[in-house]
């Protein structure tokens, strides 16, 4: 059997989007360099800091039919380390979002008749946006989704697209497309979407890498999580592939955990990058490629520890808990 290394390998022999053999790969560094990588752009605690300095992120999704998605995406940015966390959602799922946790700031914007306004005017005060969540597809809340990404591009925040917010840029990929501060996170179907609308052409299941490449060329060089049973991400040019043992139970949830611990790492690894100008390893990744691989550990992590104690009955509520220890075990 051809292991996955090999593949990858194969797959940036066959493809390279400069035209030559210059992309780099992760195997030049070991998964120890990377969490001490990740580990130096995690803010360290004390008494000095004050409300916010650790991260203010927004989730934009959540209506009538979901409610979970959003809840998830914005609770673990406060578990992982933010201090305030927003959820912009439809009226009729306000009351059920804020029914679940006293710590969200839940704002019932998204379908209302001023809903780029009445959005945008916090994006100021952010840190970092996940859109997607919960979103849903009705027409109207996309439009204004795709108006407050073109306002959040505007002040460079970074930007975790997920769940329906892929459907989004699906139909609309110059709304994101060479926008360096933007993470895109598809899973399999919503890659194979992505793929065959800006690559023409079917995903090759052999060649992983490959048409990771091609997708993140064809999207501005943007950077892409492609999820899965191992986790690959992408800026079209470095590639960073992480391993690390999971859970074998694929409850629903777990993604939208990804996109909000992403948010967070996001704004540390890009506040780091921009006041100290790292020369480690952020230097060659990039903050959008460190945070997303620093989420990706994280939550398969909790994955592995939320199974080792609830084994088949295990939820995505089940992993809240285990992202204390995932830290401690990963990071200190």
């Amino acid at each position: 059997m051809i292991s996955f290394s090999a593949i990858i390998l194969t797959a940036l022999r066959r493809y390279s989007p400069s035209g030559n053999e210059q992309v780099r790969m992760l195997s030049t560094h070991t998964p120890s360099q990377l969490h001490d990588m990740i580990q130096g752009i995690i803010p360290p605690l004390g008494s000095s800091l004050h409300k916010g300095q650790a991260g203010r992120l927004a989730v934009i999704g959540g209506c009538q039919e979901y409610t979970g998605a959003p809840y998830f995406a914005a609770i673990t940015a406060l578990k992982v380390g933010a201090d305030l966390s927003h959820v912009f959602c439809t009226a009729n799922a306000s009351p059920v979002i804020k029914g679940y946790s006293p710590e969200l700031i839940v704002h019932p914007a998204l379908d209302g008749n001023n809903a780029v306004e009445d959005i945008s005017q916090w994006l100021p005060r952010l840190h970092s946006l996940v859109v997607g969540p919960g979103l849903g597809r009705e027409k109207k809340n996309l439009d204004a989704v795709a108006e407050i990404i073109v306002k959040a591009k505007e002040q460079n925040l970074p930007i975790i697209v997920d769940a329906d917010g892929l459907y989004l840029i699906t139909t609309n990929p110059s709304l994101i497309s060479g926008y360096k501060n933007a993470i895109l996170t598809p899973n399999v179907a919503e890659f194979s979407r992505l793929y065959d609308k800006l690559v023409g052409e079917k995903v090759d299941e052999d060649e992983p890498v490959t048409c990771l490449l091609k997708l993140c060329n064809k999207m501005g060089n943007l950077t892409i999580v492609k999820k899965g049973r191992t986790d690959i991400i992408s800026d079209g040019e470095n590639v960073m592939v992480c391993s690390e043992p999971g859970s074998p139970r694929r409850c629903g949830g777990q993604g939208d955990l990804l996109s909000g611990s992403m948010g967070v790492f996001y704004f540390w690894a890009q506040h780091r990058y921009n006041m100290q100008g790292d020369k480690n390893l952020m230097h060659h990744y990039g903050p959008a490629m460190s945070a997303a691989y620093a989420a990706c550990i994280l939550i398969r992590e909790c994955g592995r520890l939320a199974f080792a104690r609830n084994g088949r009955t295990m939820t995505a509520s089940d992993l809240l808990p285990e992202v204390h220890p995932a830290f401690e075990n990963l990071f200190h």
